[in-house]
C-alpha cells in the first residue's frame, strides 16, 4: 500500500511543479510581449523622426540650389 500512495503523491507533486513552471513561463511571456511592443513603438517613432529629418534636409538642399 505504501508504493501506490508514494506514486500518487509524486505524481501530484510533479503536476504541481509543472503548474508553477507554466505560470512562471506565462508571466515571462507577457513581460516579453510588453517589451517587444514598447520597442516596436520606439522604432516606429525613430523611423518617423528620421523621415521628417530627411524631408527637412531635402527641402534645405533644394533651397541651396
Amino acid at each position: 500500500m505504501f508504493w501506490p500512495m508514494l506514486a500518487i503523491a509524486l505524481g501530484f507533486l510533479g503536476l504541481a511543479v509543472l503548474g508553477v513552471l507554466a505560470i512562471k513561463v506565462f508571466v515571462e511571456v507577457r513581460r516579453l510581449g510588453r517589451q517587444v511592443a514598447d520597442s516596436s513603438q520606439r522604432i516606429n517613432r525613430a523611423a518617423q523622426e528620421l523621415e521628417r529629418s530627411t524631408e527637412s534636409l531635402a527641402r534645405t538642399g533644394e533651397a541651396l540650389r
